[in-house]
């Protein structure tokens, strides 16, 4: 071989490798399972960056608690074990308590409610307010789903939690309904509500319909109420390091691509939940509908916004939001 075919063939073989330099690599984390939307779309968005940015960015995304549990990966963020995460404003509230208003029983009406607030100004405010506490960028709101109760006894209205073991998980605002109507809660670990129900450890429990379905709930509850308590959603969270680091441009992409994995996710939530109360009576589970508004009013006597660190202000923007 030539000088000059040699040269010719190193200057092609660094060409080929030089991408592999450039190449920066991300942790995704969340702890949802992998057939869920919020993984999928997670997936989806991983590639997508990858692909717009003609593979400057490898992202690996790890489901199910493979990186640690939520609190955890919230904690990663800034600890530098994750890059982006999805994860409930119940956890963004520890560093910033007026966005975990959003959680406060009866804050939205439905999924277009949830939806038209995170075009909304407080929407802007509330999560600068959070980025300018945790250092940590939101990029995109995802619908996980309307919370409901389920249940071994009938539940007509509020009064009727009175009494009655029911799982919460250990977070101040879901704890705020079943409480102000009187229910015994217990923090029993998501893994371990099945069992719990199975064996009358809890009577009752709260999730979204998708999450009843996904854990099979209805095999061990014979009602479902749909209380309606909470509209619940999941935020795509860039941790701060790597967000100081991205140009404008892949900012811009960044933020791009998450929103159209959030879009894709929640239209497939909703579409499903829409699906389920016909599902689960054809199972033979009573599906019960009750006046949410004596929930509300029962949880807006009781509760108050300033325990928790929300605003109430913020609760009427959200409130009066079309």
């Amino acid at each position: 071989m030539t000088f000059q075919r040699i040269t010719l063939a190193l200057a092609a073989s660094l060409l080929v490798a030089a991408p592999a330099f450039a190449q920066t690599k991300l942790k995704w984390a969340h702890v949802y399972e992998p057939g869920e939307p919020f993984h999928t779309a997670s997936v989806w968005a991983a590639e997508e960056i990858k692909k717009r940015s003609a593979g400057r960015y490898q992202i690996d995304v790890y489901p199910a608690s493979q990186l640690g549990k939520e609190n955890d990966i919230n904690q990663g963020l800034s600890l530098g074990t994750v890059d982006i995460i999805i994860s409930g404003s119940s956890f963004a509230a520890k560093a910033f308590p007026r966005i975990g208003v959003t959680y406060y029983p009866y804050t939205f009406r439905n999924v277009d409610h949830l939806l038209a607030y995170t075009k909304s100004d407080i929407y802007k405010e509330l999560t600068a307010g959070y980025e300018q506490k945790s250092g940590n960028q939101i990029i995109a709101t995802t619908y996980y789903g309307t919370r409901h109760t389920t249940s071994n006894k009938p539940i007509a209205k509020c009064a009727d939690l009175k009494g009655l073991k029911m799982r919460v998980p250990d977070v101040p605002a879901y704890l705020a309904m079943p409480r102000a109507c009187g229910a015994n809660t217990s923090p029993i670990a998501f893994a371990e509500v099945y069992l719990a129900l199975q064996n009358g450890t809890v009577e009752a429990q709260e999730n979204p319909l998708p999450t009843i379905e996904a854990k099979k709930f209805y095999e061990v509850q014979k009602h479902i109420v749909l209380t309606g308590h909470i509209v619940d959603h999941l935020n795509t969270v860039v941790a701060g390091g790597l967000w100081k680091k991205l140009s404008d441009a892949d900012k811009k992409m960044f933020s791009e691509v998450a929103l159209e994995a959030a879009a894709k996710a929640s239209k497939e939530v909703a579409a499903r939940e829409s699906e389920l109360a016909a599902v689960f009576r054809s199972k033979g589970i009573s599906v019960t509908e009750v006046n949410t508004g004596e929930f509300r009013d029962t949880v807006l006597k009781n509760v108050p916004f300033e325990q928790y660190g929300y605003q109430k202000a913020d609760w009427d923007r959200i409130q009066a939001i079309k």
